[in-house]
């Protein structure tokens, strides 16, 4: 059972140019103001990190980044690290997303060693885990999670249960329509939360927030928030559009 104070978060993923940023998360800032009893997060694409953090200054919106490389700086091209986040204005960064792990070959290692990167930089983690359609019909949802959690997290150095989130994203509920019933979401959230006990202790993890993310809408949002183990929501292409986000806000 949570604790924890909710956040609903918005991944903007690849869209929006630095204009069009602007417009949004200034719209948004309005249409939230005066919401109580959550946070709200948004994570624009790169270009707009910092054009979305002069927008919503003062709102009490946090920023976040799509990403980040493990190293502080060096030859990688097109890289970002932790360090450059932070000067952009960042106080969250989404690491290991599907669609990184899917497209750009992440693995268990190359988020455990981000999120380590992140947590030196005084950068918030927000870790996201989830099974594919497969692994789900097969019966290997606790196992591969379990994986992910404990080789992602390893050695990770926790003594406050704001400084970690988990996004559990069923990967066959991402952009597909398709949502985990609200008891399959929260059988989840509480396996997730058990082991994240275990790494880390019963008591901090009480407080630990643990995101739903797949497909979460205005309509099924209130469902999903009122199980005991949901603390928020990591959202997607209902995030894109400021008046339909802040309806997920308002839950």
């Amino acid at each position: 059972m949570s604790s924890a104070k909710p956040l609903i978060a918005g991944n903007w993923k690849m869209h929006k140019t630095c204009e069009e940023s602007a417009a949004t998360a200034s719209e948004l800032a309005k249409l939230v103001r005066g919401v109580s009893g959550r946070d709200v997060l948004i994570a624009p694409p790169f270009t707009s990190l910092t054009t979305v953090r002069d927008a919503i200054s003062g709102s009490g919106i946090a920023l976040a980044a799509q990403n980040l490389h493990w190293e502080t700086k060096g030859a990688f091209t097109g890289e970002i690290s932790a360090p450059m986040l932070v000067s952009a204005g960042c106080t969250h960064v989404i690491i290991g997303h599907s669609e990184r792990r899917l497209y750009f070959h992440e693995t268990d290692e190359t988020v455990n060693r981000k999120v380590k990167a992140a947590q030196a930089a005084g950068l918030i983690p927000i870790v996201c885990i989830g099974e594919t359609e497969e692994q789900r019909e097969t019966g290997k949802t606790f196992n591969v999670l379990d994986k992910q959690i404990r080789n992602g997290l390893e050695g990770l150095d926790l003594n406050d249960a704001d400084a970690l989130v988990i996004a559990y994203e069923p990967v066959w509920a991402i952009g597909t329509g398709k949502t985990a019933t609200s008891s399959q979401a929260q059988e989840v959230h509480a396996f997730v939360r058990s082991i994240a006990g275990e790494m880390f202790g019963k008591t901090l993890v009480q407080g630990m927030r643990i995101l739903y993310g797949g497909s979460v809408k205005p309509s099924n949002i209130a469902e999903l928030m009122a199980m005991e183990d949901i603390d928020g929501a990591l959202v997607g292409g209902a995030s894109l559009d400021a008046e339909t986000f802040a309806g997920i806000v308002k839950y």
